[in-house]
């Protein structure tokens, strides 16, 4: 019975997440998450949905890279970049 590379339970519904060249084995989104997510520069939230980036940072909103004085904001959830 395979691992969970986050929390080390042994579990017989693991599944894989492949992310650049290195596959990843978890047993829940949970540990995904806690593992693979990026943290919100400013308030240090996960990101699970698309956040926004500046050039060297990325946010969970907005509200956030404002806060840090970010205004270059871009989305890349689609194929072309919208300025925020």
């Amino acid at each position: 019975m395979e691992k969970c590379e986050q929390c080390g339970n042994a579990y017989n519904k693991i599944f894989h997440v492949k992310m650049k060249d290195h596959e990843f084995a978890f047993d829940s989104f949970e540990c995904a998450i806690e593992r693979l997510a990026p943290r919100c520069h400013n308030c240090g939230t996960r990101i699970v949905g698309h956040g926004v980036e500046s050039r060297t940072e990325v946010f969970c909103c907005a509200h956030c890279a404002r806060a840090e004085g970010i205004t270059d904001l871009k989305d890349h959830s689609e194929s072309d970049s919208q300025e925020l």
